[in-house]
């Protein structure tokens, strides 16, 4: 059964999986790199995999190259995190998948769960959903779109030359 290490702390430049594996030459053909590399600038995003053969195998390579210097860097070697659903190249995508998971709910209505998640701010417009803008102070009052902020204004002023006659 094979092994995947993760290989981090690697420099964010132009680097080749030839390099890569050329530090890992003396481990034989067995050992296989994959570096990750940006899609849009073709540079390294700081870290690679490392696939050996066995448990025995990955030990000894974490024990013999952890800390080694690639590059003016010292590279850090630990056993990889198992793959989840999704792209090969987000494969430390986990960690923000089991963050968003805790909700035990999925709501599908995708304007109800932006009225359910508390951190997020109101709309401008209120919508009309809430009452609470009619009992709220002058200071706290939604400020009107400041590109119809003079039309607006406008209006309240028509409205209460007809209200006082």
């Amino acid at each position: 059964m094979s092994v995947r290490l993760y290989i981090g702390n690697l420099p964010k430049e132009e680097i080749d999986r030839q390099d890569l594996q050329a530090v890992f030459a003396a481990e034989g053909d067995a050992v296989t790199t994959k570096l990750i590399k940006d899609r849009k600038t073709g540079k390294c995003r700081g870290f690679g995999f490392l696939t050996v053969n066995n448990d025995e195998q990955a030990d000894q390579i974490i024990e013999k190259y952890n800390g080694q210097m690639f590059k003016d860097t010292p590279i850090k070697l630990e056993k990889a995190l198992p793959r989840t659903k999704g792209e090969e190249g987000e494969e430390q995508a986990p960690k923000a998948v089991n963050v968003a998971s805790n909700n035990p709910t999925p709501n599908t209505n995708k304007e109800g769960s932006r009225r359910d998640k508390g951190s997020k701010k109101p709309r401008r417009g209120g919508g009309g959903g809430s009452r609470e803008s009619t009992t709220t102070t002058e200071s706290d009052a939604i400020r009107p779109d400041p590109r119809w902020a003079s039309e607006l204004e406008k209006l309240k002023q028509m409205l209460a030359a007809q209200t006082t006659n």
